[in-house]
């Protein structure tokens, strides 16, 4: 079994952990450390159980916070996967089969339309034109 020396609030401690585990240990004495660092910095010198004690409160209510948010994001998360899921259940017909999206016909314009429409405006106009100077 490892054993490692961690720093909490400028004092050495030894601890053991499983075989693996180091990173996980040094991780959450970093993070213990930082909290006693705080409380070192804002009262000076206290005893090892109290700076201990504060530390791990403070990152106990750190966590019940990330918890609280997590708990509001996995309540989220539930709800769009049922979104998703009746969204899915819509596209499927009566016996379960995806059903095939809906064909939309695009009209197209024949070739030469365009150059006839433009011809009979043209002729229109002059017309027009006719009609006018007439009257």
């Amino acid at each position: 079994m490892p054993e490692l020396e961690i720093l909490i609030g400028g004092r050495a401690f030894e601890v053991a952990c499983q075989e693996g585990e180091e990173h996980y240990l040094q991780a959450a004495a970093e993070m213990l450390n930082i909290e006693a660092q705080t409380l070192v910095a804002q009262t000076g010198r206290i005893p090892e159980a109290r700076m201990l004690l504060m530390s791990g409160l403070m990152l106990a209510d750190r966590t019940a916070g990330v918890e609280d948010r997590l708990k509001i994001l996995e309540d989220e998360a539930e709800g769009y996967r049922a979104e998703i899921d009746r969204l899915k259940n819509a596209l499927r017909d009566a016996e379960g089969k995806a059903t095939e999206p809906a064909k939309v016909e695009v009209p197209v314009i024949p070739a030469g339309l365009s150059e006839g429409l433009l011809a009979m405006a043209e002729k229109a106009e002059k017309l027009a034109d006719e009609v006018e100077a007439k009257a």
